[in-house]
């Protein structure tokens, strides 16, 4: 595996245990994977990651997307 899929593997893991504490938004999903040094680019492929694996819901409720553990 390459390094830019173990770097997004890395922040699906991040985004994964963040929501183990429970649903959050993309703005704070967002602040938690730049505090871990992950940009932009890598936190959507890291979400599309654990969609793709069926592990998270993802909603919108007017501008706000939510995402949570299934």
């Amino acid at each position: 595996m390459d390094e830019m899929c173990l770097n997004i593997g890395e922040a699906a893991g991040h985004v994964y245990g963040l929501l183990e504490n429970g649903e959050t938004n993309m703005k704070k999903l967002k602040e938690h994977l730049k505090s871990n040094d992950f940009d932009q680019q890598v936190t959507w492929m890291a979400i599309g990651w654990l969609a793709r694996e069926d592990k998270i819901c993802i909603t919108r409720a007017s501008n706000q997307w939510s995402l949570k553990l299934k």
